[in-house]
């Protein structure tokens, strides 16, 4: 029941910290940052883009995340914390999830076959 209170209470600060990052004003750059992806996001990064060094794609929600016209290889950086995991997934609405990226972690995949993704904190 613990645990269950925990991820509840860690996705519902994620909602608000959503908020809090969508009307708060321009930063500069955090030591944090990764190839261009923001600390607590997950991010693509362009097609054939090798190494990483700027995303086309910015996800800081947790929750399933369809994706559309990503094929070919991209690096999928998992640049959140406290554990989060990203799931890749073949199938739409975070269906079929067949592998996962754990936090601080990145991967230089072929997103054809994949359809969606699903963001979610690290629950024990």
């Amino acid at each position: 029941m613990r645990t269950k209170l925990r991820c509840a209470a860690a996705l519902a600060f994620a909602g608000m910290t959503a908020i809090i990052v969508a009307t708060g004003t321009a930063q500069a750059k955090s030591a944090d940052t990764w190839a261009g992806c923001p600390y607590g996001a997950v991010c693509i990064c362009p097609q054939n883009q090798n190494p990483a060094v700027s995303p086309s794609h910015v996800y800081r929600t947790y929750g399933a995340h369809n994706l559309s016209n990503q094929v070919g290889n991209h690096w999928v950086l998992n640049n959140q914390y406290d554990g989060a995991v990203v799931e890749l997934c073949l199938s739409h609405h975070a269906n079929d999830c067949t592998s996962s990226i754990p936090a601080g972690h990145g991967e230089y995949r072929d997103l054809a076959p994949i359809d969606s993704f699903h963001l979610r904190p690290h629950c024990d």
